[in-house]
């Protein structure tokens, strides 16, 4: 596979490579993986709209929507309280719109640090691309440091929205039996108490269905959901994907990372004129709720120079 510059005039992109599998980086947008080509298949959800560079006020809605970004230090725009003041941050947090640094390449590894600006934390994420018997493994670490003089609250998800259609398969650990309603578009899910059963969700308007399985092009869902805090024995969530021949599998630190967000998306956002996704986001974080602003025990403050570091894995096989 040949290197190519996906954002025509402006920096180039980072490719690593490893086995049948081929990872597309962009640092100056956020670090982006703005491309995971396994055998050929393209897994993560393509641009709803040109790449251009971001600005801090922007909505995530209107720059591509795409690929995988990273949420910190929230993931919705809300204010906070400080020892230096109101911090304001903006819709998906800070990090998915500014230019990352470039500290280390290898063939089939980048690390890359970017920083916010709403609050004083910065965050290094390493890629490590590995060819293993079934196909291949993509190993993140993950560190985030306080650099300012106060101490700073702070949450991350990761968000990587990966490319589904009808049939394609979620699995969760049989453990788990139901899931936190964080938004369901149009009220599709009935969340009079606050949760969806799993795999079988209470429908609004009567009826169940299967969270399982991926509904059809047009459908307009787009469910945020959350599972956790999760124990140790629940530490993974995997995507099948029968027509694309694919399976896709996440593992984490429980101890580090006790949520996971799960975005079930077919047309149901954005949610204003042109281009929808069709993806399912499998999002390991730190908190069951998107916005920084909601505080409860699994809330997270870093001491001045303080740094956590945590991992999560990707594995890519056939099936």
């Amino acid at each position: 596979m040949e290197e190519v510059n996906v954002v025509s005039g402006e920096k180039e992109n980072v490719l690593i490579r490893a086995g049948q599998c081929a990872v597309n980086l962009l640092p100056h947008l956020g670090g982006k993986v703005a491309s995971i080509l396994f055998q050929n298949h393209e897994l993560l959800q393509t641009p709803l709209k040109p790449y251009r560079l971001r600005n801090r006020t922007m909505g995530f809605n209107e720059g591509d929507a795409s690929g995988w970004d990273e949420c910190l230090p929230s993931v919705a725009d809300c204010t906070v309280q400080t020892a230096t003041g109101t911090a304001t941050i903006p819709d998906h947090g800070d990090v998915w719109r500014m230019e990352w640094q470039t500290l280390a390449r290898t063939e089939n590894s980048v690390t890359l640090r970017g920083e916010c600006f709403s609050l004083p934390l910065a965050m290094e994420r390493k890629l490590t691309l590995t060819e293993t018997a079934k196909g291949c493994r993509i190993a993140a670490e993950y560190k985030v440091t306080n650099t300012g003089t106060t101490d700073t609250p702070w949450s991350w998800s990761a968000h990587p929205g990966y490319a589904a259609e009808e049939g394609d398969i979620l699995h969760l650990p049989d453990s788990i039996k139901a899931l936190k309603i964080e938004w369901t578009r149009n009220d599709r899910l009935d969340k009079s108490d606050g949760t969806a059963a799993w795999p079988l969700a209470k429908l609004t308007a009567g009826g169940h269905t299967d969270l399982r399985i991926s509904t059809p092009m047009h459908s307009g869902v787009g469910d945020k959901l959350f599972a956790g805090p999760l124990k140790a024995s629940e530490n993974w969530v995997a995507l099948e994907r029968p027509k694309a021949g694919v399976r896709l599998r996440v593992s984490f630190d429980a101890a580090a990372t006790p949520y996971l967000g799960l975005w079930l998306c077919q047309d149901g956002y954005p949610e204003d004129d042109g281009l929808l996704q069709h993806c399912v986001a499998l999002e390991p974080c730190t908190a069951p709720a998107d916005s920084l602003a909601v505080t409860g025990p699994w809330s997270r403050v870093l001491q001045p120079g303080e740094s956590f570091s945590w991992p999560m894995i990707l594995d890519l096989e056939s099936i």
